[in-house]
Parts: C-alpha cells; sequence; structure tokens
C-alpha cells in the first residue's frame, strides 16, 4: 500500500479546510493570516493520517503502528507545548521592541488548543479511512 501517499493528501486537506475557514472570517485577507496554529492542526492531520492508515492496512498492534502512533503523540505534546512558549516569548520580544524602527514583529500564535489538534486527528481519520477505501477498491491491499 503507497503510505507516503497519506501525508501529503492529510496535509492539502487539512490546509485546504484551514484556508477555507480563514476566507470566510477574513475575506480576501485570509492568507495573511495562515500560518502555525489555528483549526484544524495541520501537523496532527499529516502525522496522523498516515499512522491512522498504517493501523487500518498493518494492524493496530503491529510494530510499525507502535511507532508511527509515539511519532504523532510528540507532535501533539510539540504542537500544544513548546510552540505555545515560543508563542509567548515572541509576544514578550514584541513587546520589548514595540517602539524600534524597522522591527517586523513575530508572529505570536505558534501552538495548537486540544479543538484544534481533535480537529487535526479527525481530518486525519477521515483522510486514512478515504485512502483505505480507494486502495481496497483498486487492489493494492
Amino acid at each position: 500500500m503507497p503510505y507516503f501517499i497519506a501525508p501529503f493528501v492529510g496535509w492539502l486537506a487539512s490546509g485546504c479546510i484551514k484556508f477555507a475557514i480563514h476566507f470566510m472570517k477574513y475575506g480576501k485577507d485570509a492568507s495573511q493570516h495562515m500560518g502555525n496554529g489555528g483549526f484544524p492542526s495541520t501537523h496532527t492531520a499529516t502525522v496522523s493520517s498516515v499512522a491512522f492508515l498504517i493501523g487500518f492496512g498493518e494492524g493496530w498492534l503491529s510494530p510499525v503502528f507502535g511507532l508511527a502512533a509515539g511519532v504523532l503523540f510528540i507532535v501533539i505534546i510539540d504542537a500544544t507545548g513548546l510552540r505555545i512558549a515560543v508563542g509567548k516569548q515572541a509576544a514578550a520580544v514584541n513587546k520589548m521592541n514595540v517602539d524600534a524602527a524597522d522591527y517586523q514583529p513575530l508572529r505570536e500564535r505558534m501552538g495548537h488548543t486540544i479543538v484544534e489538534i481533535l480537529g487535526g486527528l479527525g481530518v486525519g481519520l477521515l483522510v486514512s479511512v478515504l485512502l483505505f477505501g480507494l486502495f481496497t477498491w483498486w487492489g493494492w491491499v
């Protein structure tokens, strides 16, 4: 089964959903609000799509699914912990440089909330179900 397709499809689906949400919210300025953070978590969707597809294809108790689940947990921990701390640090740096002449403010919204992570997991699961069904139909399973 071509597992390498899942992360790309998960990334693309999540990015399109995120852009559509931003477009409804901000209109023509949607692209200026894109980046790390927001609903759904693209990082989570990218990794979970292949992890779930491995679960469907190789089995939920297989060693390779265990590895994929471990990588997924690291991505989720990073998105909810480390990147939130980076955003707080960016806010502090921005505050210190508010009067600087040529200062370009740092992006402060970096991490994800639990709802955004769950959205990424949902997108990843949906992508993996669709790909598994498609691969099964094509006889690649």
